[in-house]
């Protein structure tokens, strides 16, 4: 298994297929985007599959979920999902995406195993899109959403990030419509996580302002059937349920304590934690023909060493070198 000094036992894997990406979200990365990863340094197909193979079969892994960057745009990832599916024990199988390129693919995806996906979706309004990504591909996004449901990649949950000034009067109407399409919601507080480094915390909008602005139109109760555990989102029954609102409020209200997360890059790094700002190469070994029981072991080192908490509340916290892009969800 993959336990650390504090007891916690990460049996989520996050896989990031690629750190590319089709919109240039705002608080994400700067309007000409990013140098991207060179190709001989992501992980192939077949590196991919044997990592989550060694982290299901031999290090507990239960949950994996493919992230990106954008992990539509990896060509082989129908693939790769198929390949997992056929693990012994089948781990559950999760994807995180923008939704742009899904309506193509969702039917596909579910065949080969995939269990369910996350579409991230910050506002109903095209023009607001736009302004946010950058891109006028607002129409792209819905249609991957209205696919996803219609292909059975439930429970479809959408990931939204209200930006002060910008969405974050669309709290009520994002639920709304969320509900009426069977979508479950989850609002994302800004993380420290861009390019840029232009993260504020006074810019955020924080959970206690979001559950402001719902209460505004809904009735909402902390759902009390099933303790948080390591969930990042705490939920709220609306309007008496069964239908609920989730906040992650990774800022203002972490999860540290109960973490069950290893996150893989595309180029073969473990990352501890999502803020973490120190990696352990899997890649090289890989690449030097290490056996599987090594790789195990560099990955239950480089999880061992895992810190109490990210650090968001020292003074002296430092934003990871990689932005979210090339980190994963």
């Amino acid at each position: 298994m993959l336990i650390d000094t504090y007891g916690r036992i990460a049996t989520d894997l996050r896989v990031s297929l690629t750190d590319r990406c089709n919109l240039r979200c705002t608080y994400c990365m700067p309007e000409e985007g990013l140098q991207w990863l060179a190709k001989p340094d992501l992980l192939t197909d077949d590196e991919i599959v044997r990592l989550v193979r060694i982290a299901v079969t031999t290090l507990g892994v239960t949950e994996v979920r493919f992230t990106g960057g954008e992990p539509l745009l990896r060509p082989g990832l129908v693939s790769i999902v198929g390949r997992c599916a056929a693990l012994e024990p089948r781990p559950r199988l999760s994807l995180t995406t923008n939704g742009i390129g899904l309506a193509r693919i969702a039917a596909s995806l579910r065949d080969a195993g995939l269990d369910r996906v996350n579409v991230s979706l910050d506002t109903l309004r095209p023009d607001v899109f736009q302004t946010l990504s950058r891109r006028k591909r607002h129409t792209d996004v819905i249609e991957g959403l209205h696919a996803a449901r219609d292909a059975g990649l439930t429970p479809v949950k959408i990931n939204s990030v209200l930006m002060r000034g910008i969405n974050d009067d669309e709290a009520p109407e994002l639920l709304a419509w969320a509900l009426e399409h069977a979508y479950q919601l989850r609002f994302i507080e800004q993380m420290p996580l861009d390019a840029q480094h232009g993260w504020q915390r006074k810019n955020m909008v924080t959970a206690e302002e979001i559950l402001t602005k719902l209460s505004t139109r809904f009735t909402l109760t902390p759902e009390e059937s099933s303790a948080r555990g390591s969930a990042p989102a705490e939920r709220w029954l609306v309007d008496g349920g069964p239908a609920t609102v989730g906040v992650i409020a990774s800022v203002t209200r972490p999860f540290c304590r109960a973490c069950d997360r290893t996150r893989l890059t595309a180029d073969g790094q473990v990352r501890n934690c999502l803020f973490a700002r120190e990696e352990s190469d899997l890649r090289t070994a890989l690449r030097a023909g290490a056996a599987d029981a090594e790789i195990a072991a560099l990955w239950r080192a480089a999880m061992w060493g895992k810190k109490a908490g990210s650090g968001l509340d020292d003074p002296s916290f430092l934003q990871p070198q990689r932005p979210m892009s090339a980190i994963g969800g």
